[in-house]
């Protein structure tokens, strides 16, 4: 009952008194707050070691592949993405070319095979012709006559095999 501070009797001087303290109290938070912060002492971390190892890195020459520090195996890519150059830690250069993959379906091939049989046509009809020009000139006959308008002789060389004559079936 004592201790009961509902119990104690009015005093509007002790109210008052809270009050001032109160106000007291946030001033203060007020000045601190306005008040300029002060500097703190900085500190700055360097890292030696990118952390970022298996990011891909882009070069436009050897040059500036043997220039750049790796930790392990490092890839750079040419900025067209045709050349690629790995680097190992120990300074080793590896050079790649790099091709595109077209994926092809079933008429792509279809079109590529026919192609590799024209080819192989074209091929096999030079041969056939370079042959056939040989034995052209070996299987001549070689015809001799006097000339009787002033006895020089005059020697004809004519091919005796057959010319070959491709035909085309009509439809």
């Amino acid at each position: 009952m004592f201790n009961n501070p509902y119990m104690t009797a009015y005093s509007p001087q002790a109210s008052i008194d809270k009050i001032n303290e109160q106000i007291n109290n946030l001033e203060k938070m007020r000045n601190q707050i306005q008040q300029p912060i002060q500097p703190t002492n900085l500190t700055q971390n360097f890292q030696l070691a990118p952390t970022n190892r298996d990011m891909m890195r882009y070069a436009s020459s050897i040059e500036e592949v043997q220039r750049d520090m790796v930790i392990g195996d490092t890839p750079f890519f040419s900025k067209d993405m045709s050349v690629v150059w790995i680097k190992n830690q120990k300074g080793n250069i590896k050079t790649y070319e790099l091709n595109e993959i077209v994926p092809k379906d079933e008429k792509d091939l279809q079109i590529e095979y026919l192609q590799e049989q024209i080819k192989e046509l074209k091929g096999m009809f030079k041969n056939e012709q370079s042959i056939r020009d040989d034995d052209a000139t070996e299987n001549a006959t070689d015809t001799t006559r006097n000339d009787e308008t002033d006895g020089t002789t005059i020697e004809t060389n004519k091919p005796t095999s057959i010319q070959r004559v491709s035909t085309s079936k009509k439809r």
